[in-house]
């Protein structure tokens, strides 16, 4: 457990000022708000690549994407790869949204970024062809390999792909020199950013931080490994209908891509220079199963603890949480095991909290899920809009919350919980709330 070092940094408090997101239902905030109010669904058949000989042929994937219009100089990015793309992208209507750039009083030193941000794809046909031409008599000729592997790959691309690379970019295009960090905690990343920016500023070492993630698994590679895990919905016949998160009939979760970012601040910061302010990031918690790796804990010990680890650094209590963004994957284990966490960390009170995944319309942004669905709290918290889990019609009797099923919901709410349950056992709880003075 975190420990605070006085009274003082829990007195600054933060923020969030910006938001920006791009994601398999909208490119901006405000078209993937609309599409999660209309019950709007991102899935369809997979066109990154080939994926007639795969056990799973459907993706939720960003479409209509215009990333040269974005940037000043889209040659300075032409090795980069769709996760540092979509971060670009939606950093940049954070940054936007919040005017931070045009604060004259704002020290670059104590501007950051932490991301939660994934890996990039490999050229999958170049490299695979490179493993096929070193085979010889049914082995790979490592010295043949290594030697066109040199002169055939662009230093430049594999660079890129490592998940250092979309915050270093964002250093760079918003000239925040302050601190810059990674994490690569599976599902709970961006969640695990948020919560980690936010205790950077509580203890003043920075005054923003532009925090989130970017993520696309939607490649051979990322297809492969989580199909051989029999992790994802095998629904071919009925792509748009194959997530459904706590219905009886689930049968696995569907994979999505994309970015969400915010701007997080400290209250007096963003009040000084008149900044709009979308909410705040109460309560953080961060724990792990230590069970198993392929394996949840069957009780849900790692995620209850989670849960009651960030309302007691919100110093709330489970009574004043109006809505719970669960992981919801759409995976029998996972919302089992979340439905139990979420009684367990709210008790009674879970009975009356309406509960969503947006996982349904979106599918799963891995490492950026976290970020988007947090974006979402604050959407409804502003609207008093409560968005839906669609494809929702047979009722799990392990699975018996409230789970808004099928279109969304009017509901004025102070405070939401957003669940981030990562692969491995990784638990991150975000508390946050309406702005209150």
């Amino acid at each position: 457990m975190r420990c605070r070092e006085s009274t003082q940094v829990m007195n600054r408090r933060v923020v969030v000022t910006g938001m920006g997101c791009i994601t398999p239902v909208g490119n901006n905030v405000s078209q993937m708000w609309a599409s999660l109010k209309e019950a709007k669904n991102g899935v369809g058949q997979i066109t990154h690549f080939d994926a007639s000989n795969f056990p799973t042929k459907f993706a939720a994937e960003v479409r209509g994407f215009d990333f040269d219009a974005l940037v000043d100089d889209p040659h300075r990015f032409s090795d980069a790869g769709r996760n540092i793309r979509f971060a670009i992208g939606a950093a940049t209507e954070a940054v936007k949204d919040s005017g931070i750039e045009e604060c004259d009083t704002l020290n670059p030193a104590r501007f950051g970024v932490y991301l939660g941000a994934g890996e990039g794809q490999q050229d999958f046909l170049q490299f695979m062809s490179l493993v096929a031409d070193a085979q010889r008599n049914g082995e790979v000729d490592l010295q043949h390999f290594t030697k066109h592997f040199l002169e055939s790959m662009n230093p430049r691309f594999e660079l890129e792909l490592e998940p250092n690379m979309p915050a270093a970019h964002l250093s760079s295009l918003f000239n925040a020199q302050g601190p810059n960090l990674n994490c690569l905690t599976a599902c709970a990343a961006s969640s695990q950013a948020i919560g980690e920016a936010t205790e950077i500023i509580r203890r003043n070492d920075a005054d923003v931080m532009l925090s989130g993630g970017a993520h696309s698994m939607i490649h051979p590679f990322g297809l492969t490994g989580f199909n051989l895990l029999t992790a994802l919905s095998e629904r071919n016949d009925s792509p748009a209908t194959a997530s459904r998160p706590f219905d009886f009939t689930r049968d696995g979760f569907v994979l999505g891509e994309g970015a969400g970012m915010v701007i997080l601040e400290e209250l007096e910061h963003a009040k000084k220079r008149g900044a709009r302010i979308y909410g705040e990031i109460r309560g953080y918690g961060s724990t792990a199963d230590a069970y198993r790796i392929t394996d949840i804990h069957p009780e849900g010990r790692g995620a209850i603890a989670c849960i009651r680890m960030a309302l007691a650094d919100a110093q709330i209590n489970p009574e004043e949480i109006g809505y719970v963004n669960a992981h919801g994957t759409s995976t029998k284990v996972n919302d089992h095991v979340e439905t139990m966490a979420i009684k367990g960390g709210l008790g009674e009170h879970a009975r009356k909290t309406p509960v969503s995944s947006i996982k349904s319309m979106m599918g799963h942004l891995i490492a950026a899920a976290g970020s988007v669905e947090a974006i979402t709290c604050l959407l409804a918290i502003r609207d008093g809009v409560l968005p839906p889990t669609i494809n929702y019609s047979t009722p799990d009797p392990d699975c018996d919350l409230d789970y808004i099923p099928n279109q969304a919901r009017e509901s004025r709410i102070k405070a939401a919980l957003s669940n981030s349950f990562g692969f491995g056992g990784q638990n991150v709880s975000l508390i946050i709330s309406k702005f209150e003075g």
